[in-house]
């Protein structure tokens, strides 16, 4: 875990749902990032389900016009063409994503959990750092992955 920067990232379970079912292969983002290829994201699933689910790794950063990466990264976004430029709307450019290496957790860790290992932890609205200082860097470390990918609940 030491050789690559990790982050930790709230998802809606609809987005969630689609990356581990397979459907969406990008984040799609409204704003730029200082993250490099090969980073991880954790995946927190926000409300109603509340739980950190799985991991994927970046394999690329994509900054465009809105119509650009709808051309390029559309049917692999996991939304409408309406969702999908209404999301980026007013932008010059946007940011995409690229994930590789999805994995859904064996035991997925409930907010609860998540605030007992790091005292007051609440979900990012954005994106978290998680270097070897932080509280989650052990924890995350010890998780094992499920075999087969469960599906999200809704």
């Amino acid at each position: 875990m030491a050789n690559s920067e990790h982050i930790l990232m709230s998802l809606a379970p609809r987005h969630a749902r689609n990356i581990f079912d397979g459907v969406k292969h990008i984040e799609l983002r409204r704003r730029t990032m200082n993250v490099l290829p090969g980073t991880f994201v954790w995946i927190y699933v926000t409300l109603p389900v509340g739980e950190l689910m799985g991991r994927a790794r970046i394999s690329a950063l994509h900054v465009a016009s809105p119509s650009s990466l709808w051309r390029q990264f559309g049917s692999v976004s996991g939304l409408t063409r309406r969702e999908f430029l209404g999301y980026l709307e007013g932008l010059e450019n946007g940011v995409v994503l690229a994930l590789e290496d999805v994995k859904i957790l064996q035991e997925p860790q409930s907010l609860q959990n998540l605030r007992d290992i790091s005292n007051g932890f609440n979900p990012p609205q954005f994106f978290i750092r998680i270097d070897e200082k932080h509280s989650f860097f052990d924890p995350l470390n010890s998780l094992k992955f499920a075999r087969r990918q469960p599906r999200v609940k809704s």
